[in-house]
């Protein structure tokens, strides 16, 4: 890279600032989302929650996260990411510190139903904001690190909070989890706002670096203009074979995720026998191996661009390979040591965070003035996962008494997202909602 000119100032990193503050946000969205998980086995015992209504309790978060994308969306173009997000961190960690309390109530599982529905509804900017801040932060041969590192947060939070959690829910009791992570959450909340702001309003950065991001492909001035909502920029959207087939992709990722994030532990307790304890530690070990593949996953695509390989390439290559091999999750079925189940686990989340470049992707091929509701038909179509696979797998392990078909179905998710990329999505460029756009 050339130097810098002499008499010209040094650009500035604020963009990895910014950076650092999605991913702590993103690492307590995804702790949020996990406490109920972590919870489950002594709340099931504590409330007298059978399989399926556990399986309702933990959809509740999805109903109300996948209804509100595209309003989420349509928030976000409007009002901008920092105020949205910042309001959206401090109300879902209030929620969740409300969840400590649902044994007080006549009715736990209409209070956790709904405090986990109101959750869902405040989380639902959350993606669509981390996507709008990438794009408007980095340029484009960074941005598939930079989405790799937002979107590792979630393996991250696994993996390091998850023994907290355990410990916490050992010692103190599973009240406590909620009592904790909610009033982090609302502290980190109150940081944000001092911390981030948009690249032409934040006084950290100077012109030298949002000149650097402008010139890579990166869209800083976004929010200078406050996008109305339009129905025929819905259309063209969701409308567009490329989307569509990224819509399917994210879906099947999503739903190894969600299998991770809800049932992942009680698998180990009841299928397993393993202790509480013991589940916070071996846990931690395939959500350590999925930030790694994340990781890797990013640097390779940003490899491909800086070789000077497509867009196309450059992006599915890690996403198809990472789906197909998550799919070995399956192989848990035939094995009965503990550690070899570890290690297949650990391979599939390995394989998941190399495949989890799906909001790089909606970065590279949004619409620049429809980012946010680009990103919420994303993750709303993503997020039907959240929904659909907790009550599946509550299904499954009710009706068979084992979790051999919850994990042939989280197996078939992966190949299926793989057959979408290679079949259904075809060339990635930008989309312009003026334009007509092929129909799917």
């Amino acid at each position: 890279m050339n130097q810098p000119r002499e008499g010209l100032p040094k650009k500035s990193n604020v963009r990895f600032l910014i950076l650092a503050m999605v991913f702590l946000v993103t690492v307590f969205n995804y702790v949020d989302r996990a406490t109920l998980s972590i919870a489950a086995p002594s709340m099931r015992k504590d409330l007298g929650f059978d399989a399926i209504t556990m399986g309702i309790a933990f959809s509740a978060f999805g109903w109300a996260y996948t209804a509100m994308q595209i309003p989420g969306g349509v928030i976000l173009d409007r009002f901008g990411s920092r105020l949205v997000y910042g309001v959206s961190l401090i109300t879902w960690s209030a929620f969740t510190f409300m969840q400590g309390f649902v044994d007080l109530f006549s009715s736990a599982l209409m209070a956790l139903f709904t405090l986990r529905f109101l959750m869902g509804i405040a989380e639902s900017p959350a993606f669509p904001a981390n996507n709008r801040l990438t794009v408007m932060w980095f340029p484009r041969h960074e941005r598939g690190l930079a989405t790799a590192i937002f979107q590792s947060a979630q393996y991250f939070a696994l993996a390091v909070f998850t023994p907290v959690m355990t410990m916490t829910l050992h010692y103190w009791g599973w009240q406590q989890i909620f009592f904790l992570t909610g009033a982090a959450g609302i502290v980190l909340g109150l940081l944000w706002f001092k911390v981030v702001h948009e690249p032409k309003k934040h006084k950290r950065a100077n012109q030298a670096e949002i000149d650097y991001i402008e010139a890579g492909g990166g869209l800083p001035q976004i929010g200078d203009v406050k996008t109305p909502f339009s129905w025929a920029q819905l259309k063209s959207i969701s409308a567009n074979r490329m989307m569509v087939g990224i819509y399917i992709g994210q879906f099947c990722l999503t739903s190894i995720t969600w299998f991770f994030l809800t049932w992942f532990p009680t698998y180990l307790i009841e299928a397993k026998g393993m202790s509480i304890l013991k589940v916070g530690f071996v846990a931690a070990v395939p959500a350590i191996c999925g930030f790694a593949g994340g990781m890797f996953g990013g640097l390779w695509s940003d490899w491909f661009l800086r070789r000077g390989f497509s867009l196309t390439v450059a992006r599915k290559t890690p996403i198809i390979v990472g789906l197909f091999l998550s799919s070995t999750i399956v192989v848990a079925n035939y094995v009965s040591s503990d550690a070899i189940v570890i290690g297949v686990m650990s391979l599939a989340f390995f394989a998941k965070g190399v495949g989890n470049l799906g909001w790089c992707i909606v970065g590279d091929v949004s619409p620049k003035e429809s980012m946010g509701i680009s990103g919420g038909m994303f993750n709303l179509f993503g997020n039907l996962a959240s929904i659909v696979t907790p009550l599946a797998i509550g299904y499954f392990v009710s009706t068979t008494g084992s979790f051999e078909a919850a994990l042939t179905y989280v197996a078939a998710m992966g190949a299926l997202g793989a057959c979408s990329y290679l079949f259904i999505v075809g060339k990635l460029e930008r989309l312009e909602v003026n334009s007509p756009t092929p129909s799917a």
